[in-house]
């Protein structure tokens, strides 16, 4: 294998920036689109997405940057296709938890699975460079790391 003598240089922090947001933006596109076959727009699949667990309307306003009013519409349109459920929160009887039900759990897997076909190019990365891909992510958006199991 011939060594290229003049390396380029590593990308800089604003650059790498630039790439993430177009990731990013190609990300959403291919979410949205998923979603969308299910009937759902880009917001009520986020929405799904993020209830791995029951979480209370406060939660899910955080988690995707939005006001709570906008999710209490978000999940009465849910609720309303039997995606999710409201219940009382075990810590605390006047909060309501958000869950999904059986059918939001599906459509969930039916979305990623939608979303998985395609963006083949993580499938094709060695579970090396899987990995190291998911280090680097964590290391530089350390709020984002999954919590240790």
């Amino acid at each position: 294998m011939h060594q290229n003598p003049h390396p380029d240089p590593p990308a800089t922090p604003i650059e790498l920036m630039d790439q993430l947001a177009r990731v990013a933006a190609a990300y959403y596109r291919h979410f949205a689109s998923a979603a969308a076959g299910h009937g759902l727009t880009l917001m009520q699949g986020k929405t799904l997405s993020l209830l791995t667990r029951p979480r209370s309307m406060r939660a899910l306003a955080g988690l995707l940057s939005c006001d709570a009013s906008n999710v209490t519409g978000i999940v009465d349109r849910l609720e309303g296709r039997d995606l999710v459920r409201r219940e009382p929160d075990p810590a605390d009887r006047r909060v309501k938890s958000i869950a999904l039900t059986d059918r939001g759990e599906q459509t969930v897997r039916l979305i990623r699975a939608d979303l998985m076909s395609g963006l083949t190019a993580l499938e094709q990365l060695s579970g090396q460079d899987r990995a190291a891909l998911g280090v680097l992510l964590d290391r530089a958006f350390p709020e984002t790391a999954a919590p240790p199991a």
